[in-house]
């Protein structure tokens, strides 16, 4: 099935789109929040058909990302309680407890492992929130992870130019089926 093979070629126009910085923008925000497509869908084939923006596409990123970070934080702290039917609704109750041990556990360093890898970053900032971890440091982690995330991205992909295009196209099927198989585990792991 190259059902990933369309899915690419449908990223790749849309991050021509004259307005892909504001798409980009949006999903940076509402990814942080709730939105369950990873930036990075958007950010690489932006960075990869206009290299030389490559690096404000993943200042625009980091810095929508951590905006939205913010709100996720605050909803996390004051607005818990209204949140709670809707996460218990979707199946990640289990997954905060586990967030909160992991809090527990390694403090500080949860925010930026979790902007840095492709874990769900909202339970994290709706977590640091509601665990009330202090905002500043969850603010500077949250810059580090996520810059440090997509600023790799924009740079893979402004390096590898046409070459990497013509080999992601190749594998992304193959990547993509991964991707899924890895998140399969994981959800079953984590439940």
């Amino acid at each position: 099935m190259r059902i990933f093979r369309s899915l690419y070629d449908w990223a790749l126009r849309w991050s021509q789109h004259r307005n892909a910085p504001i798409y980009l923008a949006i999903m940076s925000f509402i990814e942080s929040i709730f939105w369950p497509i990873p930036v990075d869908v958007m950010l690489a084939p932006m960075a990869l058909t206009r290299p030389k923006k490559a690096w404000f596409f993943a200042l625009l990123a980091t810095v929508f990302s951590v905006a939205g970070a913010v709100i996720g934080y605050y909803l996390g702290r004051y607005f818990y309680d209204v949140l709670q039917p809707i996460i218990q609704a979707v199946g990640y109750e289990h997954r905060m407890q586990t967030v909160e041990t992991w809090f527990a556990d390694w403090g500080i360093w949860v925010i930026f492992i979790a902007g840095f890898s492709p874990i769900p970053y909202k339970v994290f900032t709706i977590s640091a929130g509601l665990l009330q971890m202090l905002f500043w440091p969850f603010i500077l982690a949250s810059i580090v992870g996520r810059g440090m995330r997509f600023f790799l991205v924009a740079a893979l992909m402004r390096w590898g130019g046409k070459r990497m295009e013509e080999k992601l196209r190749d594998y992304i099927d193959i990547l993509g089926w991964i991707i899924v198989a890895a998140a399969v585990i994981a959800f079953l792991l984590l439940r």
